[in-house]
């Protein structure tokens, strides 16, 4: 690369258009705040706003669930932390609670002119709109889409296993290498937020919706949502139906 170059070029917004000739790829930046400095359209998407200017200066928590902020934030404070870039991480896509897609994360340092980490860039892109797809993901693919499609259901490491076609112990650690926590976390988290879905869009029991999305009962329902979002079934619904 030619720094001179570069500098003559001068608007870096003609650089950053050429993520939305992309299919599929999410782009954004943040400052060491965690607020957005520069989106792409598809990020925008994600965020739920038509444009950029409506997500500059705010940070994730203004827009998606605190659990996935959380994610998003210690992924930020990590990369800026170490000065190491997360490569190719395959994890949920930031879309409403409940969805199954899985997108290929990658997100450096960004350094000012002295070297100094001043915050972070990230671009992620749909597993599906990914050609060359690693053995990994493919697997991981199925095995995501068969837990969505299947949470309510006594779901055992075993037959995950078999539908990634790998032995239990290569499984378990794959999938936590690739999501950062156990394949029975993350059903319980995919429980939770079909759970929480239910209780915005239906007048169902609490109790009625636990068994529906494989709970034993309200108390089991109350112990792992309150743990994911941070409030008890019955609070999530007031405050979201307040909304």
């Amino acid at each position: 690369m030619k720094p001179d170059f570069f500098r003559e070029a001068g608007d870096e917004a003609q650089f950053l258009a050429l993520f939305d000739m992309i299919p599929g790829v999410s782009f954004s930046a943040k400052d060491r705040k965690g607020k957005f400095v520069a989106l792409n359209q598809r990020a925008c998407e994600y965020c739920g706003v038509p444009s950029e200017s409506e997500a500059l200066g705010k940070t994730d928590y203004d827009f998606f669930p605190k659990p996935r902020a959380d994610e998003y934030r210690a992924d930020d404070e990590a990369v800026m932390k170490s000065g190491n870039a997360i490569v190719n991480r395959i994890e949920s896509a930031p879309e409403p609670e409940g969805s199954p897609r899985l997108v290929m994360t990658s997100k450096i340092p960004i350094r000012d002119q002295k070297g100094k980490v001043i915050g972070t860039a990230g671009v992620s892109r749909q597993i599906e709109l990914i050609r060359n797809q690693s053995a990994t993901a493919d697997a991981f693919s199925h095995v995501v889409e068969h837990l969505h499609s299947r949470y309510a259901e006594p779901l055992t490491s075993k037959e995950l296993a078999n539908i990634a076609g790998l032995s239990v112990s290569q499984f378990e650690r794959r999938f936590r290498r690739a999501f950062g926590t156990t394949p029975r976390q993350y059903l319980m988290r995919v429980r939770v937020e079909n759970a929480a879905k239910l209780l915005v869009e239906s007048d169902q029991t609490v109790s009625r919706i636990a068994v529906q999305c494989g709970f034993y009962d309200h108390a089991h329902l109350s112990r792992h949502f309150r743990r994911f979002l941070n409030a008890s079934p019955s609070e999530y619904r007031k405050k979201r139906m307040r909304v």
